[in-house]
């Protein structure tokens, strides 16, 4: 509590992510699971009006969604993959990407306001599906033992290494990969929508509830520094869905390749 100040403040934290189902009684029906099924909604409805009328000189929406899945198709999955097997993978990666940016940027959108991978449980599905799929992969096109001395026996390391190797590339490449890729995810999204709150609501609380003009003069500071980071948290946002699904691209083209 600030001295002079009429009420006492209490910050966000982790407690003011566990949002109350929007239905009474409905426990499972929160704010991240309508906020993930209307991002399913908008992003369907997105592709197939962009393809539904597709023309040799396309229309506003048709070029928007050539653009967007020729990033994927291109920038990620051609790019980190890097075999002639890169086209069965795009719809996955592309749906990934999209579904994963929508729901990191819910957390800037006014009345929306938060990022559904800041609840854990949502990270840990994306990149246990994820692990899945490029293990999946792998295990088709190697066989089971085949996948397992492409992962955890590098070529040209000398036989005398292997013990010590094989449980450091079975670590690394297959247990360590999902909690990475889910805790990335999840501590960016969490930390930055908290740091936003603390900003927003403290400003909000310095200049409304103080009662001292030195303090109202720190809480416009200090909104606007919100203002700021709400701004650098929609760059945060996007590249965390990029880097997340290029990962993905990246762990199913090892998995493929012959040589690891």
């Amino acid at each position: 509590m600030i001295a002079g100040v009429s009420t006492e403040f209490t910050p966000p934290g982790p407690e003011s992510f566990d949002l109350p189902p929007i239905i009474p009684g409905v426990d499972w029906f929160t704010k991240p699971v309508l906020v993930a099924a209307l991002t399913v909604v908008v992003i369907v409805w997105f592709f197939w009006g962009a393809s539904r009328k597709a023309a040799v000189v396309p229309s506003k929406l048709q070029f928007t969604g050539e653009l967007a899945y020729n990033f994927v198709r291109n920038s990620i999955a051609r790019d980190a993959i890097g075999s002639q097997e890169y086209m069965k993978y795009v719809p996955y990666l592309c749906g990934l990407f999209f579904f994963m940016l929508l729901n990191n940027l819910a957390g800037s959108i006014p009345l929306i306001q938060f990022p559904t991978f800041s609840h854990a449980g949502w990270a840990y599905v994306a990149a246990v599906m994820s692990w899945v799929i490029y293990n999946a992969v792998g295990i088709r096109k190697h066989g089971a033992w085949g996948y397992f001395k492409h992962q955890t026996m590098p070529a040209g390391v000398p036989a005398w290494l292997m013990p010590l190797m094989i449980p450091i590339e079975f670590i690394s490449n297959i247990l360590v990969r999902p909690i990475s890729l889910s805790l990335r995810l999840f501590a960016n999204m969490f930390a930055g929508h908290l740091l936003l709150g603390v900003f927003v609501l403290g400003g909000e609380y310095l200049v409304f509830e103080s009662g001292k003009v030195f303090y109202a003069g720190v809480g416009v500071v200090t909104f606007v520094m919100g203002i700021a980071i709400a701004a650098l948290e929609v760059f945060v946002q996007s590249i965390q869905a990029y880097i997340f699904v290029v990962l993905t691209a990246q762990y199913i083209g090892s998995a493929i390749s012959e040589e690891h």
